[in-house]
């Protein structure tokens, strides 16, 4: 009578047993969402690094080149909706503006197929002048669908629209000023370049 009692309380119930299972499974099934949200902040935190680098490149090229900035202001977005473009021949603004928009279009790096595959989802860039008068103002813009929604960006109207959710779209901006160049030596006052 010892040895049965004994054995009843040594033993483990199947109720015991089904309770861990189901406490195992909701914790791995928590690890495994924490491993989606964690791919997805990757996507997003690539998709921003590459922007800067894009953003960074066009607000370079417009200061290199303050003479000739207002050729840089583009009328509609470049990249997506765009093709690349060859610039073979190109000098200037035109030869910068046809890189950026190859550079925002992943020409970069391309897939087995000859896919254009290096850049983020839908990329587009916008430089848009917002004073014509000295000290002049442009602002530089790369916009990008995001992966989940968060707030619709107001910094800049480039892309909008073109993304259907507003809560999809992503943006950078840059502002640039640049100063008086030339001074008009009789009156002392800014000249146009």
């Amino acid at each position: 009578m010892i040895g049965a009692q004994r054995s009843r309380t040594l033993g483990v119930t199947m109720i015991e047993v089904l309770i861990t299972i189901v406490i195992l499974t909701v914790g791995l099934l928590g690890v495994a969402g924490l491993q989606a949200r964690m791919q997805l902040a990757e996507v997003e935190s690539y998709h921003r690094s590459h922007a800067i680098v894009l953003l960074q490149d066009m607000v370079d090229r417009v200061a290199a080149n303050r003479r000739n900035a207002m050729n840089y202001v583009t009328p509609t977005p470049l990249g997506t909706g765009n093709t690349v473009q060859s610039c073979i021949g190109l000098t200037g603004s035109a030869y910068d503006l046809c890189e950026w928009n190859n550079a925002l279009l992943g020409a970069s790096e391309t897939s087995s197929g000859g896919q254009e595959v290096g850049a983020m989802i839908g990329a587009r860039g916008c430089i848009i002048n917002v004073s014509a008068t000295m000290p002049r103002e442009f602002t530089v813009a790369v916009v990008w669908q995001g992966v989940s929604p968060t707030a619709a960006p107001t910094a800049t109207t480039c892309g909008q629209g073109l993304y259907g959710d507003e809560l999809t779209r992503r943006a950078l901006v840059a502002n640039i000023k640049i100063g008086c160049l030339q001074n008009d030596p009789t009156t002392g006052l800014c000249v146009t370049p």
